[in-house]
């Protein structure tokens, strides 16, 4: 463990947690699985528990490194470390980013090994973003003598990237093909791939992919980074995929000093190749963790919870957990069910005059599924603005 001696600061980071969360801010070394049920504070949670392994335990700020999926979140995350720690810079703080940022970060720093894999990676690569990709696609379906008849261009870089997701090269999308529609997109994959690599350019998704096969390729790397870094944290645990899951084991071979924290019945992104299997199976890559289930919620109602629970109980994959609150009852929940999206939508405008009807200052919020109902829904609240 790398420590830094520091004595501790005078801010207590157990205070005011309840005892689940302050067991997994306490949790130091070996791997740890918070169980975090939707309103159960984990972000307070994971941003203590940074705080506390570097100001109580001196464990070295950049040594930890904590993962997300959003900049915004990360963003968000790495200025509470930093108040709670009284950081003026973030120099000498805690690693705090998105799994891309992150990949970005080793790759011009220590990358240069990939060339050996990669032709013509060099560390100055370029980032093509969502309009990059776009353009590169309009080239190669005039290459090949496509047009987006046969697969609009968004649609196409999907594709490829739920292929590149589940780590499966152009060659491999051509063996699994079974109509030629895929046999053309597997040869646009294979123009796609070899334009990137003459432009020295890489995706979002060869970020991941390239990042895990330096340091299965190169074991100077691997190892550099396991002395790097003694801490990691992932959030969103059940939202990982498996470039992910295989980048975060290769940076803690070193060392089990892991946790995660999810929640497997927020999964919810399988159809972007998010991999439940990574959370639910935790246990036996790390048959001796800890596992602590954040269960007190602070946002809901016990009607709220109640109804939630009853719902996701029925899942199969699940590790399991009982939300609960100290809060109020709460109004009960509302069940309508409409003949067709304009009945549905005059009963949501219909129960909105009658609340505000009661209460002028209420803030409602609509959530609907697909972008198409909010049509019916506009024309239907503007039917009673009137």
């Amino acid at each position: 463990m790398l420590k830094l001696g520091l004595s501790p600061l005078p801010m207590d980071f157990l205070s005011g947690l309840n005892p689940q969360q302050r067991a997994a801010v306490e949790h130091v070394d070996g791997p740890l699985l918070i169980l975090a049920g939707a309103g159960s504070g984990k972000t307070r949670v994971i941003t203590h528990r940074i705080a506390h392994l570097i100001s109580h335990h001196g464990i070295y700020g950049p040594s930890v490194l904590a993962v997300t999926f959003t900049n915004k979140a990360a963003g968000e995350m790495r200025e509470r470390v930093q108040r709670l720690l009284d950081l003026t810079s973030p120099v000498g703080g805690p690693n705090v980013s998105t799994f891309h940022s992150f990949c970005v970060k080793m790759l011009r720093r220590d990358g240069a090994p990939l060339a050996d894999l990669r032709r013509g990676f060099t560390t100055s690569f370029h980032i093509y973003d969502d309009d990059d990709q776009v353009a590169l696609l309009k080239q190669i379906y005039k290459k090949l003598g496509l047009d987006d008849q046969f697969m609009k261009h968004r649609a196409a870089l999907s594709r490829i990237s739920q292929a590149k997701s589940q780590r499966q090269a152009p060659q491999d999308l051509l063996k699994v093909s079974a109509d030629p529609k895929t046999s053309r997109l597997a040869k646009v994959y294979e123009e796609y791939q070899l334009a990137l690599e003459a432009a020295n350019a890489l995706d979002f998704d060869d970020l991941l992919l390239e990042a895990v096969r330096l340091l299965r390729h190169d074991a100077d790397t691997r190892q550099i980074w396991n002395r790097r870094l003694s801490h990691l944290m992932i959030d969103e645990y059940q939202d990982t995929n498996r470039s992910q899951y295989e980048l975060m084991r290769l940076l803690s071979q070193s060392h089990t000093n892991v946790a995660v924290v999810g929640d497997e019945d927020q999964s919810i992104y399988g159809w972007r190749g998010a991999d439940i299997r990574n959370i639910l199976d935790f246990e036996k890559d790390y048959p001796n963790a800890a596992v602590i289930r954040l269960e007190q919620n602070y946002r809901s109602t016990r009607t709220i919870l109640e109804a939630a629970s009853r719902v996701v109980e029925r899942n199969k994959a699940r590790k399991g957990k009982t939300l609960w609150t100290d809060g109020e009852q709460g109004d009960p929940v509302c069940y309508y069910e409409a003949a067709d999206g304009e009945q549905e939508a005059l009963f949501i405008a219909d129960t909105i005059e009658k609340v505000l009807a009661r209460k002028k200052d209420t803030r409602i919020a609509i959530l609907y599924r697909t972008n198409f109902q909010s049509r019916q829904i506009e024309e239907a609240l503007r039917r009673y603005m009137r």
